[in-house]
């Protein structure tokens, strides 16, 4: 079995399974007591918090240990947001942010707070020119991923750093995915990151401070972490993710220029093995472990359940996997295709065999699982009429107000409600043929994925996407053939 979703979570990595295993027969004890064993658990404790800020690039006494990297995130938001309540209430996050961060901005809404969302372009990235305009005179906090989660793309988070520190604002960098492979440059003020993903233990995370940041703890306090994660720590866990990091970041260097290579080839192949496929997220600013690609006419599910049976673990963005029914909204913010997506991402020590095996899988998978779905070719003879030629086709039609629905001169219908994606897809597909070049095809559609995959498909395929109008049930899809 090959696993590919370390970006999900690493496996655990030799020296810290080596950490953890000394460390629980010296660090079980109260490092907050004075007598022999709090004091070697103690120093433990230094120790590890000395290896995180030296691997981190911080100060130990601006570090402290969360119970995992979503605990960071929160206590990091919000406390950041408490010590500059009184500039003021507004948040600027990116588009792609973790869902961490998004939560958080969302809990930050809630209580009567504003939130500015900064959009991406198609590669995942924001312009930090644009990021830069998103900051008022009222602005708390500013937020931004090192690289992203979903297709690996990194931010340009230097350049961020300097707006905010030209406006005043703090720049809170959720690192929890490049850390293993080095610190984050810029001039941020506060950080956070996750042990699970650099291969440490799971239930770890980092919140890093930076001197001169106003920060006010909210909720509860005691005495653990300078009164920022409170509740005994684990120390062994602690002890573990502090080795680990340090243990990758050490090979990081080497280990990048090998998994990049085996990325590059999955970036070069999969779209020539496998029709109608794009590879999403930056070409050059990426993780060197993380490529992501979308096929048309699959579904997610179906894919990842074929490739695991194959013997690959892999992961998606499709709404399909998820248990929302709804895009990623990474993809969603990018405009990609969202069904049919895969993210493959290559663990320490993933070997070229195994990548190339994948290769060898993966074009076979997507036939098969297009084949079940009616995709195997891509003009057949079901799904749509010229307008008219259902009742209840032509009258959702005629409800939008937006295609023409009398004689052969009307678009060709698309009913495609209550269907799931990528079927609508694949109807719309079928049919484009049957349009003479500048004419419509309307899409009837009630899933929420189809209002970013018809309009990506459009992109891939070369059509011209007009819009979306809303219809008596889900809405109208308006496509124009170009070619």
């Amino acid at each position: 079995m090959s696993y590919f979703d370390a970006a999900s979570s690493a496996p655990l990595h030799p020296v810290a399974r080596q950490a953890l295993q000394a460390s629980l027969d010296e660090g079980w004890a109260d490092p907050a007591r004075l007598y022999r064993e709090g004091r070697r658990a103690r120093m433990l404790l230094d120790a590890a918090r000395e290896a995180a800020a030296q691997a981190v690039g911080c100060r130990p006494d601006e570090l402290v240990f969360t119970s995992s990297g979503t605990r960071a995130v929160h206590s990091g938001v919000a406390g950041a947001l408490a010590g500059r309540r009184r500039v003021g209430g507004h948040l600027v996050v990116s588009a792609v942010e973790h869902s961490s961060v998004l939560h958080a901005a969302e809990a930050h809404e809630a209580a009567g707070g504003s939130v500015s969302r900064v959009p991406v372009g198609r590669t995942g990235a924001v312009d930090a020119d644009t990021y830069g305009t998103a900051l008022r005179t009222d602005t708390a906090l500013a937020c931004l991923q090192s690289a992203n989660h979903e297709v690996g793309t990194e931010q340009p988070v230097a350049e961020v750093a300097e707006s905010c520190r030209a406006a005043g604002v703090p720049l809170l960098v959720d690192a929890a995915q490049s850390l293993g492979w080095g610190p984050v440059p810029g001039g941020w003020s506060l950080l956070t990151g996750s042990a699970h993903k650099w291969g440490g233990p799971a239930g770890v995370g980092l919140l890093v401070v930076r001197k001169g940041a106003r920060f006010a703890v909210r909720g509860p306090v005691d005495e653990r972490e300078s009164g920022r994660a409170p509740g005994f720590e684990n120390i062994p866990a602690i002890v573990a993710a502090a080795a680990s990091l340090r243990a990758v970041q050490g090979a990081a260097a080497e280990e990048a220029v090998r998994l990049r290579a085996l990325t590059d080839r999955l970036r070069e192949r999969v779209p020539l093995l496998v029709p109608d496929t794009e590879v999403v997220g930056d070409p050059v600013r990426r993780l060197p472990h993380l490529v992501t690609f979308s096929s048309l006419y699959v579904d997610g599910e179906s894919v990842l359940s074929e490739l695991d049976r194959a013997g690959f673990s892999v992961s998606s963005g499709s709404s399909c996997t998820s248990s929302t029914l709804t895009p990623s909204h990474v993809l969603k913010a990018m405009g990609v295709l969202s069904e049919g997506n895969v993210r493959v991402s290559l663990p320490v020590g993933t070997t070229a065999e195994e990548v190339e095996r994948f290769l060898g899988v993966l074009p076979g998978v997507v036939a098969e699982v297009r084949a079940k779905l009616g995709a195997h070719t891509h003009t057949g003879s079901r799904a749509g009429s010229r307008a008219g030629g259902s009742e209840e086709a032509a009258a959702e039609v005629a409800a939008t107000g937006s295609a023409e629905v009398a004689g052969e001169a009307g678009p060709l219908v698309v009913d495609a409600l209550g269907k799931r994606c990528p079927l609508p897809v694949i109807e719309l597909a079928k049919v484009i043929g049957r349009v003479p070049v500048g004419g419509t095809v309307v899409v009837l559609a009630d899933d929420e994925a189809a209002r970013l995959d018809i309009p990506a498909w459009c992109e891939m395929r070369g059509q011209r996407y007009v819009g979306e109008t809303p219809a008596a049930r889900g809405s109208a899809y308006e496509v124009i053939r170009l070619a």
